[in-house]
């Protein structure tokens, strides 16, 4: 996993293709909240932001 990070990266500085930063950020908050949101209370209020 880790290598495939130092992949990416590299491949991203070669190819000058900082603009997918925000993107995979937003993605990893998105998927992170779902994860962290399913089986508790807040689940409800989650599915009004989408």
């Amino acid at each position: 996993m880790l290598s495939f990070i130092k992949e990416f990266w590299d491949f991203l500085k070669e190819r000058k293709k900082y603009w997918l930063f925000p993107i995979l950020i937003v993605l990893g908050l998105f998927g992170a909240l779902i994860v962290l949101s399913q089986g508790s209370a807040v689940a409800p209020f989650i599915y009004t932001i989408f």
